[in-house]
């Protein structure tokens, strides 16, 4: 099978861009506003945020892309601390803080003419589905919950992740050091060992995820957040629509199924083959148009 990517993708047929930038806590974020070219009257919105460490250029504006060329204005932008954005410290996983740049978007979007604000909803990708999942079930100004590839993680999960109780309490403790943000580690590399995502596929490779754009960098700062955050406790709170688009190849499936069985909330799935898996999800083709379609038509719906 030939795989086609669209990582690297510059543009979409029929999809106009525009910088926009917005407030979080008083940073400024700098993103990306994707909209259908011959777009008339207020759209459907979507916010759209990726996986971790990474910046909007990424599978954040491959799927924007996409749904914009499906009649949305969607808007990827980069988290305080990353890419193009304002904040210190840099390069810090927490998902706190980025479930709250998540809050300050859809407040943005809301005041946006070409946008209703009655229909603004969230794709997260990968690690910020957990941080959209909490948005949506904690925000007015968001409708539905899309998660492609979700990861969905608890502690406990985490523990087993990174090599277990003693070695999560070791990065916890490393990260609580007093010079711990200033600690920056190599996000991905093909070579070297001590990266935090050594010889990950997609981050590695320069004609998908590894682009001039992308920080390939991690703050010691973010063990604590990430280790103990609980991805799966806005399933008790969420009451809204929620779409979960993975495989059994994804990541995490396990915390999927978890976050299925404990939320009340209406869901609908969509389970591509063994054959897909979870980088596949950020910007093969075949797979990011099947993820797309279903998102639109979700939203839509």
């Amino acid at each position: 099978m030939t795989i086609i990517n669209l990582q690297n993708t510059p543009s979409r047929k029929g999809v106009a861009e525009r910088t926009v930038s917005f407030d979080s806590n008083g940073h400024t974020l700098k993103g990306t506003l994707y909209t259908p070219e011959t777009a008339k009257g207020p759209l459907p919105a979507a916010i759209v945020t990726g996986a971790w460490t990474t910046v909007k250029e990424q599978m954040p504006g491959t799927y924007a892309r996409e749904l914009a060329a499906r009649g949305f204005a969607a808007l990827a932008f980069d988290f305080t601390g990353w890419g193009e954005s304002g904040g210190t410290p840099r390069y810090v996983e927490d998902p706190a803080a980025k479930t709250a740049d998540i809050h300050a978007a859809a407040a943005f979007l809301a005041t946006l003419q070409d946008v209703d604000a009655g229909r603004i909803s969230g794709l997260g990708i990968c690690a910020s589905s957990g941080y959209m999942a909490a948005a949506v079930a904690d925000d007015d100004h968001l409708q539905k919950a899309a998660l492609v590839a979700p990861w969905l993680h608890d502690p406990e999960m985490a523990e087993g992740i990174y090599g277990g109780a003693e070695m999560a309490a070791n990065l916890i403790a490393a990260s609580e050091a007093g010079n711990a943000a200033e600690t920056v580690l190599l996000a991905a590399s093909a070579t070297d060992e001590n990266a935090v995502m050594y010889q990950a596929p997609y981050y590695t490779e320069e004609d998908r995820g590894l682009i001039p754009a992308y920080d390939n960098k991690f703050s010691a700062a973010s063990w604590k957040p990430w280790l103990t955050y609980d991805a799966q406790a806005s399933a008790d709170r969420l009451t809204k629509p929620m779409l979960m688009v993975g495989s059994p190849s994804i990541a995490l499936p396990a915390g999927a199924a978890a976050y299925e069985a404990r939320t009340k909330a209406p869901l609908e799935k969509l389970w591509l083959g063994e054959d897909v898996t979870q980088f596949d999800f950020y910007d093969r083709k075949d797979a990011v148009t099947a993820a797309a379609d279903a998102v639109a038509d979700f939203l839509n719906a």
